[in-house]
């Protein structure tokens, strides 16, 4: 039990010093080098704490380059860390090195990477053993990210059902995927999910993840070593290419140039290829026209911003990892409601609010949310004015603006205004007193009155609720 909870108390801390990490370092280094990293053995009598990576090669990476910041990032959250050791995690296997076998193709098959899409390029492809021998999963691919634990809406059904479609037995109608979404919105996810099918459908296929940076990494490298041949030949004997970010390759002519050549080889083979990126393929600037030409002629599957419905499923899907813990109906609309900019820090919250409550015994509740979160929530509110409401409400129920502020009880008029008030408490952070001010000068037990009426008859009429969420849905888009 005290294991356990050592356990959860590492992985809070770890959660903090992550994110703290991500804002110093960017997205990019975060994603590929930091956020594989997981909590190992922690001595107390030594004050060692064992940080795994999922291969040597990333391992040796972090340790040259971010050993110092992470022990001064651990000392700080826990001053018990005297030593931090980077390491391989002792559970992952370890396979040799690529080599050119006979034909130009790849005879064995490098070690597997991070399961959250930081793998070396190079250690890529697993061919000849099946899939399900590998608890990771090769090529880096997470085994959690399938399209099981991908929660579809309307926003991004349409990718969701390319990225099957791509993964399947059948040869998919279009090559390449290319997937669009803002960050944040599951496009990474996608391609993992996609990886892992596609294994579990091909056990013997060999396949290519990484981000448009390390391949720009692995590309320079291989120009100083004088080993084109072994990358081109590495590149054109995979079954299935998966790159991430693509984004970051504008600019840079002969990797342009590289990935062109790939695309056409692959193509021609039939084999498969998926890209993502955060902006379609004409708004990529400083790519050459040829390349782009073939990024855009397959299928552009958008992923859009999760509408509250769908964020809504995602907290449910979440909370089910968390059996123990009673989230109220009120925190996950809350949630929903206020933290809309992507899915990664939507879930994120939970996670941290989940963690602090068991952490510190404390139940979770609308207050805690509000207090442990504010980091997020102020991030994510737009600023949404009283005055904007009450435009708002008085063109969805056609009555006049002046009603606002009217001294009428007439029902088609106080039932508006009620529903304004809700709404002014619920999407601004204006108390009850200066809300009431800016309804006629009520008093604050008026404008009380109307927002517990409200909540309860969104819970009793569905004609009410269904008017809420409308507006709700105005106001915040």
């Amino acid at each position: 039990m005290e294991e356990d909870q050592e356990a959860v108390n590492l992985a809070a801390d770890w959660a903090d010093i992550s994110q703290g990490l991500r804002k110093d370092l960017g997205h990019q280094v975060h994603s590929q080098w930091i956020r594989p990293i997981q909590p190992g053995n922690y001595c107390k009598e030594t004050g060692t704490l064992d940080l795994y990576l999922p291969t040597e090669f990333s391992a040796n990476w972090v340790n040259d380059r971010f050993a110092d910041r992470l022990s001064l990032a651990w000392k700080i959250a826990r001053p018990d860390v005297r030593h931090v050791r980077i390491l391989v995690h002792p559970g992952r296997r370890q396979l040799p090195e690529l080599r050119l076998g006979g034909g130009g193709r790849p005879s064995s098959a490098p070690a597997n990477d991070s399961a959250q899409g930081s793998s070396d390029p190079l250690s890529a492809a697993l061919a000849g053993e099946s899939f399900a021998s590998l608890g990771q999963g090769p090529a880096g691919i997470d085994a959690s990210q399938t399209f099981a634990s991908f929660v579809t809406g309307t926003a991004n059904v349409l990718a969701f059902n390319a990225a099957q479609r791509m993964a399947a037995t059948e040869k998919p109608q279009f090559s390449p995927l290319y997937l669009k979404a803002a960050t944040g919105q599951g496009k990474t996810h996608l391609l993992h999910a996609i990886g892992h099918a596609y294994l579990a459908n091909h056990p013997h296929a060999r396949i290519f993840y990484c981000s448009a940076e390390r391949f720009m990494v692995e590309f320079v490298q291989a120009l100083r070593q004088n080993q084109m041949i072994e990358f081109k030949a590495r590149l054109r004997g995979f079954d299935l290419l998966l790159v991430d970010d693509i984004q970051f390759i504008i600019g840079k002519a002969s990797a342009q140039e590289e990935l062109l050549y790939t695309i056409d080889a692959l193509l021609a083979e039939g084999k498969r290829l998926v890209f993502a990126a955060d902006r379609a393929p004409q708004a990529l600037d400083g790519v050459e026209p040829r390349l782009l030409s073939r990024l855009s002629m397959g299928l552009v599957a958008d992923i859009l911003p999760a509408d509250i419905e769908l964020r809504r499923s995602i907290l449910e899907n979440r909370l089910q990892r968390f059996a123990s813990i009673e989230v109220p109906a009120d925190v996950i609309e809350f949630l929903a409601r206020t933290i809309n900019r992507n899915v990664r820090e939507l879930v994120g919250g939970l996670n941290k609010l989940i963690a602090y409550a068991q952490l510190t015994g404390q139940e979770v509740s609308l207050q805690l949310a509000e207090e442990q979160l504010t980091d997020i929530l102020s991030a994510n509110r737009r600023r949404i004015t009283i005055d904007e409401i009450q435009r708002t409400v008085c063109q969805f129920y056609r009555i006049d603006r002046t009603e606002m502020s009217s001294k009428r009880r007439a029902r088609a008029v106080v039932r508006p205004r009620q529903v304004a008030m809700y709404l002014a408490k619920v999407l601004t952070p204006r108390s009850y007193p200066e809300i009431g001010r800016k309804f006629g000068g009520r008093d604050h037990s008026t404008v009380i009155h109307a927002v517990r009426l409200i909540e309860e008859l969104r819970t009793r009429d569905a004609d009410m609720d269904g008017d809420v969420r409308s507006l709700l849905r105005q106001l915040e888009s």
